[in-house]
């Protein structure tokens, strides 16, 4: 994907952007400590020059602190500093992970097996930013992720500053912390305390979510990756609360409001587009813009009225809305029906259905958006 629980979680290492391989594959061997960083940081001035070694080397650095950091879960469950209540979720945590594995044949690695404490509340912090009467986002593209719409820092404080230049050039800017993200496979990623916060069926949820983009992972076409991680979330928690003797209702109940105010900002987000595209004046636009805003805000105090599961969505609120805040908001969904349709498709049967996945994921981008249309129209 952090705000809002989903929006600005992201899953695909946050782009905090850690080198393109696996630390083995890249030297051939094991490159211990001090040595290792910097070996990495200087593959990474090679393939991308010194302009750009500053961010490369913040995310490298800041990935392996937080690595350091990470303990086998079994070791912190028997650590009397630790508190009762995480205890209890990182127990939970190895139950869903072995389910994961076995039920849902996802990938049996040592990811979500260890705990970090980072003793912050995010693990990174992402700067989204947009022209100011345009909600074209500014891109950024990196090794293996790609162009994404943000970069993430491991620092507010760096994150912040790169928010500043951004709006020096007249950018509407937003920074938003990222509770969790996923490495792709490419290191054991750990679960965080900025995750302990979760109830246990969202921490279900997430290590399902997260796996899953170790499963298929297509550059450069987040709305797949995403629909797809959610697909195989929403399947996996209905498995999974089935197993528990817990009934699902609640748990889809909770999403369900979560979507609704996600499609409430991601149609203000298509009105916006229709009146920066008409030819009037700046001005004009952002007069229009203001109206827009506090009408999305009053929409959303009635929606949200009495709701539950909406406490990170009124502090996102209650903060002064721009372009390139209602760009931080991912598409999570927009397919999540044609992979259903593909998982009915193969009867359930989940190794049939990640093969399919994969099928789909080969075919060119406008093939590939086609074949998932045509499966939930």
């Amino acid at each position: 994907m952090a705000g809002p629980v989903k929006p600005t979680n992201s899953c695909i290492s946050g782009n905090v952007m850690i080198v393109a391989v696996k630390e083995k594959a890249l030297t051939g061997f094991a490159v211990p400590g001090l040595f290792r960083r910097l070996f990495l940081v200087a593959c990474v001035v090679i393939v991308s020059g010194c302009s750009t070694v500053g961010y490369y080397s913040q995310s490298i650095s800041g990935h392996l602190s937080l690595m350091a950091r990470a303990r086998p879960i079994g070791e912190v469950l028997h650590d009397s500093s630790v508190s009762a209540d995480i205890k209890t979720k990182l127990a939970a945590a190895q139950e869903m992970r072995r389910f994961a594995s076995i039920e849902l044949l996802l990938p049996d690695n040592d990811s979500y097996k260890t705990y970090a404490d980072l003793q912050r509340p995010f693990a990174v912090w992402n700067v989204f930013a947009a022209p100011e009467l345009s909600l074209q986002s500014r891109k950024w593209c990196f090794l293996v992720v790609g162009c994404v719409s943000y970069r993430g820092y491991y620092q507010k404080a760096r994150a912040e500053s790169f928010a500043d230049e951004q709006r020096t050039v007249g950018d509407d800017v937003y920074v938003g912390g990222v509770t969790a993200y996923s490495t792709l496979g490419w290191f054991d990623d750990p679960l965080l305390n900025t995750v302990m916060r979760y109830d246990e069926a969202d921490l279900a949820g997430l290590i399902f979510h997260e796996l899953a983009h170790q499963v298929v992972y297509v550059k450069n076409d987040s709305k797949f990756n995403e629909s797809f991680a959610t697909a195989v979330e929403l399947e996996g928690m209905r498995r999974w609360l089935a197993a528990q003797g817990a009934d699902a209702g609640a748990y889809q109940r909770r999403k369900t409001r979560r979507q609704r105010i996600i499609d409430l900002i991601l149609e203000y987000r298509a009105r916006l587009e229709k009146v920066y595209a008409v030819g009037q004046s700046d001005d004009w636009k952002r007069e229009q813009k203001q109206v827009l805003f506090d009408e999305l805000k009053y929409r959303f105090n009635t929606l949200a009225r009495d709701r539950e599961g909406v406490a990170g969505f009124r502090r996102w609120f209650n903060e002064p809305l721009n372009n390139a805040k209602l760009l931080s908001i991912a598409t999570y969904y927009d397919y999540v029906p044609a992979f259903q349709a593909l998982l009915h498709e193969q009867n359930g049967d989940l190794a049939r259905f990640y093969k399919a996945v994969a099928e789909v994921a080969a075919l060119a981008p406008d093939q590939r958006h086609k074949r998932l249309e045509s499966l939930a129209p």
